[in-house]
């Protein structure tokens, strides 16, 4: 059944880059290796969010983030994911309660470490991302792209 008011996680995510072009991944408890990420919280603006995520999750903080893809989950429960591109800006990579390691890798590593496939694909695209803004679409159970 479809409520009257339709309701969205909306996430904000990141994909970080240091001066030696070496990204910055979490290992999550459960999903594994990925981009830090996590859900934007009401009242708060989505680059507050994406700040403090990233904050949260990695200890570090980021400068001129960059708005690259628009990921739509519509299976339940429905999600807009806000994929960023970011640069390094300052701090040591530490780990959290949520994400127990913190490690710079190479796009190549990266590409190995990050096996959930859906936390891959939207690794995949930011990698690839040459400007503009993209949206892409997909849908689990199983999981599957749309576009």
């Amino acid at each position: 059944m479809i409520s009257a008011q339709p309701r969205h996680i909306l996430v904000a995510s990141c994909l970080i880059r240091n001066s030696a072009a070496q990204l910055l991944l979490v290992k999550h408890k459960i999903r594994s290796w990925e981009l830090p990420q996590g859900r934007i919280e009401e009242g708060e603006t989505l680059l507050e969010a994406l700040h403090r995520e990233v904050l949260e999750e990695t200890g570090v903080t980021i400068r001129n983030p960059q708005l690259a893809i628009l990921w739509s989950k519509i299976s339940d429960p429905a999600a807009l994911i806000h994929c960023f591109v970011a640069e390094y800006s300052s701090g040591q990579p530490t780990p959290s309660e949520e994400t127990p390691e913190v490690e710079w890798c190479s796009a190549e590593q990266a590409l190995q470490r990050v096996d959930h496939p859906v936390n891959r694909d939207r690794l995949a695209a930011l990698l690839a991302h040459d400007g503009g803004l993209t949206f892409r679409s997909y849908a689990t159970g199983p999981y599957r792209l749309l576009d």
